[in-house]
Formats: structure tokens, C-alpha cells, sequence
């Protein structure tokens, strides 16, 4: 049996579901994973853990680890010597990233001896950040392969060490066009064949269950806004913020709720405050997924306002639902929204071009044109139809369980003595 450690830098955690989705996908398959979290989880995702499956957690690190890691650093020091080569002399990073890829490496190591009673066959790893280098460094010292799925802002913004990941993996895994392609140009020595497109996914409703549009906007006093996201600094709610302050200006009546929790808070509170935005702007927290249907149901477009992404799944989902949405003109974004055809893109900062664009919506919404209506709705069945073909999870799923294990099953067969000459691999872990 084909045994697969599958490390995240936090797992469980309810704002990257496809990580345990893929997981299962590989259960499924007859794969042995070893699911893995470098950080201990909070103990409110506990109840999103896999049944079924090992989990690992680095965190904390007892002390017989420790001595042993070091032990196999030291006898395996030639395996990783390039390594430190890469971290101590190479490269333009700053000596504080130096020495946090060389705590790194020792994580790495203590990850390889818990992983060494399982005897695993490869090691995945989900985002470019430190567990990558974690998860390269304990596949080296097990002398197995490791690979890796890129996202958005571990490529784009955080990409220390990528060169060192890219060129020694055995493949790398990436959910849009524009990540592939910037891999691509960015690393000219990478084997281009190594870099696979392999998107993400959302459950789309069936005809019967999709949402129905909001109340007529001729019933109602205001237009209703909605974004999801994590509270953090790169997601860029400050901006929303901003254009709401806009909108207000301008007489527009509106509602604008978000959706998720984090280290912005804060921020963004006192900034709703300073724009003078308490009763129109709503920071929700952390909103149960079972609810977010009725969010969906009562938002007349669901915005995004982030500065990096990869290609979002709360677009996925409203474009499933059937809303109309509006975001950055960035990254892979334009894969899943095209302008005019599945959605709406602003230019990316430009808090005018967002409020005109919203603007001009809420006109549309409420005018009497029947053309204009009639270009809408086949705007939404067009946002839907996109995620069903392109984006649908059950389809990706099953596309990324064939391509990981055709890539990693065959490379096992190309490492083993082939005494068995008609034995597949392959056949074997469906």
C-alpha cells in the first residue's frame, strides 16, 4: 500500500477545507496518508479533523525528538549538505530568513523521525511557506520524494527558498494558469513538466437548490454587499472600507456585511469608526458554513478586495449561487471571472473604479431595461455554468487523485526493482 504524508502548516483549519478534501480523495483511493500540522491546531477546528487518518503534529517538540533529529542530521549531513549551502551562502535573503530556514531544517528533521515508524513513501505539502521546507528537508533525510501545491501569496509575495523547492521536488502542483505560468518565467531551470495545473473546486448547487436572488431592489431602501475572507492584512478590507466611505458620500444607500475573523480586526473597527460607517458596515466574525447561504441569499453582489490571491473559493461559491460579483483584476482571478461574461474586475487599488463599477450595477439592478435585466441573468446562469465546467470540486478532485497518483506511482515503479514485470501500480491504488 502507497503511503503519503500530507503536511499543511495548520491542520485542521476551516479556511483551507481542500486540503482534508484531497486527503480523502487519497483514502478513498486505497492511499495510507499521514496527515500532518506543523502549528497545533486551535481547538475550535478540532471537530473538522479526518476520521480514518493519523494526524502528526510538530508542535510541541519533546526533548528525545530534539536529540534524535540531531542525530540524523549528523549522520545524514552529506544528504542535505547543499541545503545549508543554499540557506548560509546563497541567495539574496536577509540573515534573520537565513536563520529561520535553519530552524527550519532542524524542524524538517524532527518531522522525519516522527515520520520514520510510518515508513512513508512520499511526503505532499500544501503552500510554498515554511512546512514546504520542512516537508523538502524530511524527504531528503527519509531518501523518498516530496512535491507541493502552490497557492497564491506563498508564490506571489512569500517565496523565500521557491528556487530550492521548485528544483528538487518531484512535481509541484498549482491551481491556476497565471501561477503556472509565472513559475515558468521566474524559474527558467525548472523542468517544465514538473509544474501542473491542478484547480480547486466548489460543490455547485443542483438547479432545484440554487439560491434565489435577493428581494427586488425597487422593495428596498438599500443595496446589500457582501464579502468573505479572513481579517487579514493582504485580503485588504481597509480598501472595502474606503469605498464604502465613498459610496456614502455620494448618497448611495447601502449595507455592507464581512464575513470572517483575524488579526485585522481591530484595525478594521477603528477604521469603520474614523469613516463614520457603524450601522452600514458589519464585521460578522467567524460565520458557521452552514449559514452562509443566507448570506449569499441576501447579498446583491459579493465583493473582493484582496491585494494577493490564487483564485478564491468564496467567488467560486457565490458564481455557483448565481451572484453577481465583482473583484481585482489580478492573478488567476480573471480565469474564473471574466469580465462582462461570469462577473465584473475593478483595477486593482483604485477605490474609484470600484464604487463606479458598483455604482453602475446597482443602476442596472434597479433599472427598467429589459435588456439590461435580461444581460444579468444570463450573466449569473453564465457565473454558474463557469463553475460547474471549470470549477466544480467533485470533478477537480477526481482529476487531482488520477495526476497525483500517476506522478507519484510511477516514480515509485521507476525506483523499484522490477521483478514483476506486468504489476500496475497505478491499477493497484484505485
Amino acid at each position: 500500500m502507497l503511503t503519503v504524508a500530507y503536511l499543511a502548516n495548520e491542520f485542521p483549519v476551516a479556511v483551507e477545507p481542500y486540503v482534508g478534501e484531497e486527503i480523502e480523495e487519497l483514502l478513498q483511493r486505497g492511499v495510507n496518508v499521514i496527515a500532518g500540522s506543523v502549528r497545533r491546531p486551535r481547538s475550535s477546528e478540532a471537530s473538522l479533523a479526518l476520521s480514518g487518518t493519523k494526524t502528526v503534529c510538530l508542535e510541541p517538540i519533546r526533548g528525545a525528538i530534539l536529540l534524535r533529529a540531531f542525530w540524523l542530521l549528523l549522520r545524514r549531513r552529506k544528504v542535505v549538505a547543499s541545503l545549508f549551502v543554499r540557506v548560509l551562502v546563497q541567495g539574496t535573503e536577509s540573515p534573520k530568513r537565513r536563520l529561520k530556514a535553519l530552524l527550519h531544517t532542524y524542524l524538517g528533521a524532527c518531522y522525519a523521525i516522527r515520520l520514520q515508524e510510518h515508513r512513508v513513501d512520499h511526503i505532499h505539502v500544501h503552500h510554498g511557506y515554511f512546512g514546504s521546507w520542512i516537508a523538502m528537508v524530511a524527504a531528503q533525510l527519509l531518501g523518498v520524494d516530496f512535491s507541493l501545491t502552490l497557492h497564491g501569496s506563498d508564490l506571489l509575495v512569500h517565496n523565500a527558498y521557491l528556487d530550492a523547492k521548485l528544483t528538487r521536488c518531484l512535481f509541484c502542483l498549482t491551481i491556476s494558469e497565471y501561477n503556472r505560468s509565472h513559475i515558468l518565467r521566474n524559474f527558467p531551470a525548472v523542468e517544465p513538466g514538473k509544474i501542473v495545473l491542478s484547480r480547486l473546486g466548489v460543490d455547485v448547487p443542483t438547479s432545484g437548490e440554487l439560491l434565489c436572488r435577493p428581494t427586488d431592489l425597487h422593495e428596498r431602501q438599500s443595496f446589500t454587499l457582501l464579502a468573505v475572507g479572513r481579517l487579514h492584512a493582504v485580503k485588504d478590507h481597509a480598501f472595502l472600507i474606503r469605498a464604502c466611505g465613498e459610496l456614502r458620500d455620494r448618497g448611495f444607500e447601502f449595507e455592507c456585511a464581512i464575513a470572517g475573523e483575524g488579526p485585522e480586526r481591530q484595525h478594521l473597527e477603528f477604521l469603520i469608526g474614523q469613516n463614520d460607517l457603524q450601522g452600514r458596515l458589519t464585521l460578522l466574525g467567524h460565520v458557521p458554513r452552514q449559514q452562509m447561504d443566507s448570506l449569499y441569499r441576501r447579498s446583491d453582489v459579493v465583493v473582493l478586495t484582496s491585494r494577493s490571491e490564487g483564485i478564491p473559493l468564496v467567488l467560486m461559491e457565490a458564481m455557483a449561487r448565481g451572484k453577481i460579483t465583482l473583484a481585482p483584476a489580478i492573478t488567476g482571478i480573471p480565469e474564473l471571472v471574466i469580465p462582462g461574461k461570469t462577473g465584473f474586475l475593478y483595477t486593482p487599488g483604485a477605490t474609484n473604479d470600484f464604487v463606479e463599477k458598483i455604482l453602475s450595477l446597482a443602476e442596472q439592478m434597479r433599472g427598467v431595461d429589459r435588456d439590461v435585466v435580461s444581460r444579468l441573468e444570463w450573466l449569473r446562469h453564465a457565473a454558474r455554468a463557469q463553475v460547474l465546467h471549470k470549477f466544480s470540486r467533485s470533478k477537480n478532485l477526481s482529476r487531482f487523485g488520477d495526476l497525483f497518483l500517476q506522478r507519484v506511482a510511477s516514480q515509485q515503479l521507476s525506483s523499484q526493482d522490477r521483478s514483476l514485470p506486468h504489476e500496475d501500480l497505478v491499477l493497484q491504488q484505485i
